[in-house]
């Protein structure tokens, strides 16, 4: 019997040359007069070759799956976001931009002529499309009702032989968001449990409704054992007064109820897809599921003479240990709103063109027809404030960073980072912010925080959030905050500047060629956005410069501050002391905690010299 081999093998060898030399170093050892010719022209050198690379290969893809398993060193961005679903994070996919529409109609005068006639005076309901110059469409998110104490009614045409007012113009405001609605139909066939379907359309904003032949509607879920969901029902009592206003008083328009949802869904966002994934059960297996009872939630200990401590948590009360009803055997009417254009910002004035809406009135079998159609056609639209939000995703450094702050925050916002987090997380369709920072206010009594934010205009430069977008921030960290923690939220500063540098140029090279090369550099550098509070680094921009090929040496960078309206480009005019906030050696430019930099027009901005 032969004595087993002892070999020894080099498992650090990982790539095609350390493979090939190990391989060859085994067979001079182990088979020295089986196989000698090492030359490569060998059909031997051949195998050792195709053995290597099979090698290089395998260990590479060993790497690279090894490393698309961490949130740190993974590099496909839906493989980001899988990481990210695991640690609480939700992408909320395509933006949306997020503003308030002005509003006119013209109403017929009444009997009198002093005022218009309260009963022609409409609501213009949910879901009305608009539209922008740039072709991006939008919906209206709310009802809005002209009657409101708080519309403009100006006289609008008058008799030409009396002069008494006979149209009077109606004008009111609602908020609006970006995209359009679309309409999706899945058969779904047999029973089967989390079953899941990918959506046709990309750039999916919202899911806004899943209806099943048979009339039953599923609901959206953070997580498929959640059975209960918050839904404004209209409240009865806000009623509409005898001369037709709209008298809702102290009032809130909808009321806040908890409703059980046996059929639901959870959505999973990839960069450009979305998924719907449904529940486990049957309709035969879910026969109830409902609200728990608080004595039933509490851990029942048996075989113990003693009781310990008796707290529980309060969210069991709407937990299940159902995951509710998936669709079988039935055609899904899938409802969702997306984006028509890539960027979805629009500058004052640019909303003008109505699309399809829908009108009611208190009484409309008592009214004129003819007086009914006029008022439905007279409807028209525009903005006086921008309609902003975040037009890009965030990349794959900055996911990571807000994958990290969301399994950190634990649901719950105590830290300073914690609400960043959340803001950052607000869905879509109540607006984006580009960039925010929160901190204490150390000048107020109560030691309040300030959260400055700052948005993003059409044209992509930054630009002050409208009060649609503030007021939506502020109710969406209410669910989260401490409560004695009170929040201010501000408009972050900002401050445009510009670069000027010299640079020694090759002589192998134009003087054009390098100017060109550099100017590229630095524009390519400046499209990431700092932090608000990051200084301006003026070593960066030295550093950039000299990895420009055909740049030997930069003499000098001089970095001015950049205000007004030059030639229709329009700066801001934020009151900054750029000497005063440059360090004592010249190597960066403080910049103040609700103070954020930026380049606005770096095709304009950055100048240089070759020399």
């Amino acid at each position: 019997m032969s004595k087993k081999r002892a070999v020894s093998i080099k498992y650090t060898s990982r790539e095609f040359d350390t493979i090939k030399a190990d391989l060859i170093d085994y067979i001079r050892r182990y088979y020295p007069n089986t196989y000698r010719d090492f030359n490569e022209a060998s059909f031997g050198s051949l195998v050792i070759d195709t053995v290597s690379y099979i090698g290089d290969i395998l260990s590479f893809y060993i790497d690279y799956q090894a490393n698309e398993t961490f949130v740190e060193t993974a590099t496909e961005y839906n493989n980001i976001l899988r990481l990210g679903r695991q640690l609480g994070y939700k992408f909320g996919g395509a933006a949306s931009s997020f503003g308030t529409a002005a509003l006119y109609v013209l109403v017929p005068a009444s009997t009198t002529g002093i005022g218009p006639d309260m009963s022609y005076v409409p609501v213009l309901k949910q879901g009305a499309e608009f539209a922008g110059t740039t072709d991006a469409a939008f919906m209206l998110n709310q009802d809005v009702h002209f009657g409101n104490p708080s519309a403009s009614i100006r006289v609008a045409r008058v008799d030409e032989v009396t002069g008494n007012p006979t149209h009077y113009a109606v004008k009111t405001y609602g908020q609006v968001m970006s995209g359009e609605l679309r309409t999706e139909f899945v058969e779904v066939g047999a029973y089967k449990r989390f079953n899941k379907i990918t959506l046709q359309a990309l750039d999916i904003s919202e899911i806004v409704s899943i209806i099943d032949s048979e009339g039953n509607e599923y609901f959206e879920v953070d997580y498929m054992s959640q059975n209960v969901i918050y839904r404004g029902i209209t409240n009865r009592m806000t009623t509409t007064g005898e001369d037709g206003t709209y008298a809702a008083g102290n009032q809130a328009s909808e009321i806040l109820k908890p409703i059980v949802v046996p059929r639901r869904f959870i959505k999973n966002r990839n960069i450009r897809t979305t998924e719907i994934i449904f529940g486990a059960s049957s309709d035969s297996e879910v026969s109830k599921d409902f609200l728990t009872e608080p004595q039933t939630s509490i851990l029942d200990i048996h075989g113990k003479n003693y009781i310990q401590d008796t707290t529980f948590d309060p969210t069991r009360l709407i937990q299940s240990d159902k995951f509710g009803v998936a669709p079988s055997g039935t055609t899904l009417t899938i409802t969702y709103r997306v984006n028509t254009v890539q960027n979805v910002n629009l500058g004052t004035g640019q909303l003008n063109t109505v699309g399809e809406y829908n009108m009611e009135f208190n009484d409309a079998t008592a009214l004129d027809a003819a007086k009914v159609t006029d008022v439905v056609n007279s409807l028209e639209v525009d903005n006086e404030t921008p309609i902003v939000g975040d037009i890009d995703i965030p990349d794959t450094e900055e996911l990571r960073h807000r994958i990290r702050d969301t399994f950190a925050t634990q649901n719950r916002a105590v830290t300073q980072q914690d609400y960043e987090s959340f803001v950052y997380q607000m869905p879509p369709r109540f607006g984006s912010v580009k960039r925010c920072r929160i901190m204490r206010d150390n000048d107020s009594l109560k030691r309040n925080l300030n959260l400055y934010i700052v948005s993003e205009s059409e044209t992509g430069t930054l630009t002050e959030a409208n009060g649609v977008l503030k007021g939506n921030v502020k109710t969406w960290l209410q669910k989260n905050k401490m409560i004695n923690d009170t929040i201010d939220i501000l408009d972050a500063r900002v401050v445009n500047l510009s670069i000027e540098f010299v640079a020694v140029g090759s002589l192998e090279r134009t003087k054009f060629e390098i100017l060109s090369a550099a100017y590229e550099r630095l524009q390519e550098r400046f499209q990431r956005l700092p932090d608000i509070g990051e200084p301006f680094f003026i070593t960066d921009i030295y550093k950039e410069l000299r990895n420009v090929e055909g740049i030997l040496d930069v003499t000098d960078v001089k970095v001015l501050r950049k205000n007004g309206d030059i030639a229709e480009r329009v700066y801001s005019d934020v009151s900054f002391n750029l000497e005063k906030m440059t360090s004592a050696d010249g190597r960066f430019i403080e910049m103040p905690k609700n103070v954020i930099y930026e380049v606005r027009y770096p095709e304009f901005d950055i100048k240089g010299v070759i020399v």
